[in-house]
């Protein structure tokens, strides 16, 4: 009877853990038809043209324009870009590719996804994506690790016919995050995200101080997050409390039911 309690509340601790967990895995929700969304491009890091997670940015070029958006990606996010280029009617082959920068303008590398694609002669469309690797909230200065900040998506042709240069094209990018939780923590955290600012003089002489003009003005929902806490804290609780119990339920094994005999007197 005791061992059927403690498995009973051991089983209650893991599904009440386990259900935060899976929550946190889920891709973020796709976006729908929002007027808000981004019709242009920059040509440049500068003048990237801010786009949030989950919104579908649209914009009209020219084959052999650089085209660049910005976004927000915090720490335990594992980005993918995808890109979508509308050809003309009558062109060459061509290669498109897509590139992604974090807040140092470091090239990241993909995990995964058609990052580069040829386009055969008469093809409607061509494709793109990228997955990241997790954002990690902290790394070392050698490293390339992606870190929470601000990312730039670069979309360009890199091979075409001399005659096909210079025609219409539009093109559309969403980018959609997965939340990768606790697995994926690490022991620090960045003191600011990595969202590139510049800095300008003081608008009075008296003022020693510069002021910072952001050039990437958005954020995640609900804020830069990044910090010490993680799911990996609920499930070394759970873990010790099933420690706990499995030794509770050890020692009630082990130590008998049955009351001891008792010891005759001593003549």
């Amino acid at each position: 009877m005791r061992i059927t309690r403690v498995l009973g509340a051991a089983a209650l601790l893991f599904g009440l853990a386990v259900s935060p967990a899976v929550a946190d895995s889920s891709p973020s929700p796709s976006a729908s038809s929002d007027d808000s969304a981004p019709t242009s491009a920059g040509t440049s890091f500068r003048t990237a043209t801010e786009v949030e997670q989950g919104q579908q940015a649209t914009a009209s070029g020219s084959t052999g324009d650089y085209l660049y958006w910005s976004f927000p990606a915090d720490a335990g996010q594992r980005p993918t870009v995808r890109a979508t280029v509308k050809l003309p009617g009558t062109h060459g082959s061509q290669t498109w590719q897509i590139d992604v920068y974090d807040g140092l303008r470091r090239r990241q590398a993909c995990q995964y996804g058609a990052q580069t694609r040829t386009a055969a002669q008469g093809t409607a469309s061509v494709e793109l994506s990228c997955t990241l690797r997790t954002v990690r909230a902290w790394s070392e200065q050698w490293a390339n690790d992606p870190l929470p900040g601000t990312y730039y998506i670069r979309l360009t042709v890199v091979n075409l016919a001399a005659a096909d240069l210079g025609q219409p094209v539009s093109t559309s990018v969403q980018v959609d995050s997965k939340d990768i939780g606790g697995s994926a923590a690490v022991d620090g955290s960045l003191a600011k995200p990595l969202v590139p600012g510049i800095g300008v003089m003081a608008e009075s002489q008296e003022e020693d101080s510069t002021k910072e003009a952001v050039l990437a003005g958005l954020e995640p929902d609900g804020g830069w997050t990044s910090g010490w806490w993680s799911d990996r804290w609920v499930w070394t609780a759970v873990g010790a409390v099933l420690a706990a119990l499995a030794g509770i339920g050890g020692y009630t094994l082990t130590r008998g039911t049955g009351r001891p005999s008792r010891v005759p007197p001593v003549a």
